[in-house]
């Protein structure tokens, strides 16, 4: 029954996507309808012991995305962004749980700490809708030169450690125990200690790469171990030291990018390919979460309070856009694309069922309702509007010209893997190196 289950997942997820993509609709979109179609509260095909790790399996793809967002941010490109990518991390999301402190106890008849914890819930974006995006934004240029793909993808990795370190809080205030200072402190403590873990270790392995050949595939998993290292040390030991594995990965992918950026393109094409299987996986999964009962109970009640919280939400990101160089149709785009929220939502919409809490059989059908209502809507105005193009007033072409050569090099096979560890690669070698002038100039070996 596993392998039977790992093959309609792939099966079903690949077949569904297909269909909503000859809809001309986003692919998640069918992804989530094949795991709601598969998953125990349908038809019941995927076997008990993979949504069992269902989590964990979300959490491997999860990491994936993130990895690849880091090895596509140009730390230099961040710094010219500099206010509004750091407010992107927690205004936005500020101003949604605050829709849901005043809204929620008047739709649904819940405490203030109970809406609290609703909108901690529901105020994560989704990286892993909004980065794939966002990334082929970069591929294009749309935008790129006002930086506004970085912006979206540092703002939706760090929101997310933002609002989950809130949720713990407000549980444990639920749950009768009480929220102390150094819960709230350790927020920006995560945050700073995540990356600069991460960003260490992506010189440490980028100066490693350097000096001793191996080939991408080997980098690749030694890096994607290092990734669940930093996620598993989170889970272990983040009650203890306030630590965020997932900007430890996305800190080593930037910092790795900085020390070594055309192998860091060439592995993010990797990664890329990894992101195939792990996007049908991902949302397969999220969709098999869902249970539709829960969605039915207040439907219309939660889907006003989400779309009041979503109108704080775009209040929120366009503070967090004043005096930029942005037009109003490009605020307007990062208002839609910092919409859609499945991940994190799957992740701990039923933790406050599992923890007893009154309000557990009511936060759950929130994160239900928020899934099936932002993540196909925002994935498919993002979509519309990335495909229309001209809204941005800048178009770009591809992003560097190491890319489109590492995409050649993707495509032209792998040769250079298969290579004994004496030899240098071929797109190691200098002439295969785009041209850099001036003082930047080094040699790979």
């Amino acid at each position: 029954m596993f392998l039977l289950s790992i093959a309609l997942i792939f099966s079903l997820g690949f077949a569904f996507s297909q269909i909503a993509k000859a809809l001309r609709l986003p692919p998640l979109i069918g992804m989530l309808a094949a795991g709601i179609v598969l998953g125990p509260y349908a038809l019941d095909l995927i076997d008990g012991s993979i949504l069992a790790i269902s989590a964990d399996l979300r959490q491997i793809a999860l990491i994936i995305i993130v990895l690849r967002a880091g090895l596509a941010l140009d730390v230099n490109d961040l710094r010219k962004i500099g206010r509004p990518a750091l407010l992107l991390c927690f205004v936005p999301a500020c101003f949604e749980i605050c829709a849901m402190v005043i809204f929620a106890p008047i739709f649904l008849n819940v405490s203030y700490v109970e809406a609290a914890i609703i909108g901690t819930v529901v105020a994560a974006v989704s990286p892993a809708v909004v980065i794939p995006r966002m990334l082929l934004m970069q591929e294009k240029g749309l935008g790129a030169d006002k930086g506004i793909p970085q912006m979206i993808m540092a703002g939706a990795s760090v929101d997310d450690v933002f609002v989950i370190v809130l949720f713990t809080a407000f549980s444990s205030m639920a749950d009768g125990g009480s929220a102390s200072v150094w819960s709230f402190a350790g927020i920006p403590l995560s945050i700073v200690f995540g990356a600069a873990v991460g960003a260490l270790v992506g010189v440490a392995f980028g100066y490693a790469c350097s000096k001793i050949h191996m080939c991408d595939s080997l980098k690749a998993l030694l890096i994607l171990c290092f990734c669940l290292f930093c996620v598993a040390a989170q889970q272990l030991w983040g009650d203890v030291v306030p630590f965020s594995g997932l900007l430890a990965v996305m800190g080593f992918g930037m910092a790795f990018r900085k020390k070594r950026e055309v192998v860091a393109v060439r592995l993010s094409s990797k990664f890329s390919k990894l992101w195939i299987a792990a996007e049908i996986m991902l949302f397969v999964l999220v969709g098999a979460s869902v249970d539709l009962s829960y969605a039915a109970k207040s439907l219309g009640w939660i889907l006003l309070m989400l779309v009041c919280g979503l109108a704080f939400r775009a209040a929120g990101v366009l503070c967090c856009l004043i005096k930029t160089k942005l037009s109003v149709k490009e605020r307007l785009f990062c208002v839609v694309a910092y919409m859609p929220k499945a991940t994190v939502q799957a992740a701990i919409g039923g933790v406050p069922l599992a923890m007893g809490l009154a309000c557990g059989h009511t936060v759950l059908a929130v994160a239900v309702i928020a899934i099936i209502f932002t993540a196909p809507l925002g994935a498919l105005l993002t979509d519309l509007l990335i495909r229309k193009g001209n809204i941005f007033s800048c178009v770009k072409p591809s992003l560097r010209v190491v890319e489109s050569e590492a995409a050649l090099q993707a495509e032209s096979g792998e040769a250079a893997e298969s290579l004994s560890d004496g030899e240098i690669a071929p797109a190691e070698r200098e002439t295969d190196r785009p041209h850099v002038t001036g003082e930047n100039e080094r040699k790979e070996f």
